[in-house]
């Protein structure tokens, strides 16, 4: 059973540039391929039984499972659907998960359940019966009540009204957090939710028996409040450079921080000091250090400083999405899921809706062998180049991107205009033929671009020499 390691964003709708709520997530695998595509599964009205190819957990499910998108990997070497994002047909948005791990203490009195509920399985037993942000949390929470968890995991939920971050760090016990509306978080990898008020459920929710497990067991180190990371979270050398680094330069290009980036206590949650958009996001998930001694392409620090820390973009990240909700829009058409494979440094986001008869031909499948007509492998390829020859080819990647940043956001506005006054069967057809389009032009500027690298690299060679054109 693998772990996903992430990088989180959730953002409140007082917080973000144009009243939207954001929920997004880099999905970071071990290794350099991770097959990924883009799919959308059909309804359930009946139930059905849901068994985990890793853990073999069985879940039988209720009646009324909603019709929702997916980003499920295809790897035939590693059982397990990991859907990772999507949106069902109410809009409501569904990210899992964010890897973390609990301390010693807690799971020593709490330990994980090696056949229970795990990260392959959450999006796909949660998101098609989630009514809201709250409920997906209350009916995850049931389910690890019931079958307990197999791993330490965060995740994201979204809806027009609020975002919220859940926490799972042993096997039983859990807390959510709702983001204020004028705030946003950022989430990397280790127990993130600090004070906890357990006379306030409007803005929490947590597993039954929580705060007397806590008690009873004498497990909080403080001797006031209640600091979830300080109780059931981590505070080792790995944190220091795996984890908080990321943090502190999330924050540094959303707001400001003045802790250091191997400081324990900078905050998850904070106010926004500017206004929050989807281009932010995408700076924060696609950066490596940017214009720092620890950027490990850059052109600052030494080759120490370099490797010091782990970057928010990586060569081996599988995907990453923003799922963004617009509140007053018709449900079917409020979420938009930006969409990027490979490493996020290098490729752009392409903004997809989701109530859809099906996904792009490019994205809907991946093939086991590279084929640059697939969606997927042409950005696995794109970014090799763009990285292989960074000095070469970063401003015209910059370029690039911001071309199709652009693109992206005219898209989404000819579409939310386009769609007015359609029903519900001419909205889907209607919804997936302008995915296809979007999807096409990506495709085709992102080759353009590539046959430009590949064709330019050609004379970096280092097997030359200077000739006679006469001989």
């Amino acid at each position: 059973m693998r772990k996903t390691e992430c990088t989180t964003i959730l953002v409140g709708k007082k917080a973000s540039i144009d009243g939207t709520i954001i929920i997004a997530r880099n999905e970071d695998y071990h290794d350099a391929i991770n097959l990924k595509k883009f799919v959308v599964h059909e309804d359930k009205p009946n139930g059905s039984t849901y068994e985990s190819d890793n853990t073999k957990v069985k879940v039988k499910l209720p009646k009324g499972a909603m019709r929702y998108t997916a980003i499920p990997s295809d790897d035939k070497n590693e059982p397990g659907q990991y859907a990772e994002a999507g949106f069902n047909e109410l809009g409501v948005a569904v990210s899992s998960t964010e890897s973390l791990y609990g301390n010693e203490r807690v799971l020593a009195l709490d330990p994980l359940v090696l056949d229970g509920i795990a990260e392959d399985a959450i999006n796909d037993l949660v998101t098609p019966y989630a009514k809201s942000a709250r409920d997906g949390i209350k009916f995850l929470g049931e389910l690890i009540k019931k079958y307990g968890s197999a791993e330490g995991n965060g995740i994201l939920f979204a809806d027009k009204d609020e975002a919220w971050y859940m926490e799972i760090p042993t096997g039983h016990h859990w807390v959510a957090v709702r983001i204020p509306d004028d705030c946003y978080a950022v989430a990397p990898n280790h127990v993130c939710i600090e004070q906890i008020d357990f006379n306030d459920k409007e803005n929490y929710m947590w597993s039954e028996g929580m705060e007397e497990f806590v008690k009873e067991n004498n497990l909080n180190p403080d001797f006031e409040g209640f600091n979830f990371r300080k109780v059931f979270g981590t505070y080792r050398e790995l944190d220091r450079v795996y984890n908080t680094p990321r943090a502190w330069y999330a924050h540094k290009l959303l707001s400001s921080c003045d802790l250091g980036p191997t400081c324990g206590d900078i905050p998850f949650i904070k106010k926004a000091t500017r206004k929050i958009s989807v281009e932010d996001c995408a700076k924060v998930l696609g950066s490596h250090y940017n214009e720092t001694e620890f950027d490990p392409i850059g052109w600052q620090g030494t080759e120490q400083e370099k490797k010091r820390f782990r970057c928010i973009s990586l060569s081996r990240t599988a995907h990453s999405h923003i799922l963004q909700v617009y509140p007053d829009l018709d449900e079917k058409l409020r979420g938009v899921t930006w969409l990027s494979f490979g490493t996020t440094a290098f490729n752009p986001y392409v903004p997809f809706f989701n109530y859809v008869e099906d996904t792009p031909k490019e994205y809907r499948t991946v093939p086991e062998k590279m084929d640059i007509d697939n969606a997927y492998w042409l950005a696995k390829v794109f970014a090799y180049y763009a990285e292989e020859h960074y000095k070469l080819f970063n401003r015209d990647t910059h370029e690039f991107l911001q071309r199709m940043a652009i693109y992206g956001r005219q898209r989404v506005m000819e579409i939310q205009k386009g769609a007015k006054g359609l029903d519900d069967k001419k909205l889907m057809k209607y919804l997936t033929e302008e995915n296809q389009k979007t999807a096409t032009y990506f495709i085709e500027e992102t080759k353009k671009q590539l046959q430009d690298y590949a064709t330019r690299a050609l004379f970096t060679s280092k097997l030359t020499f200077q000739m006679d054109k006469n001989l």
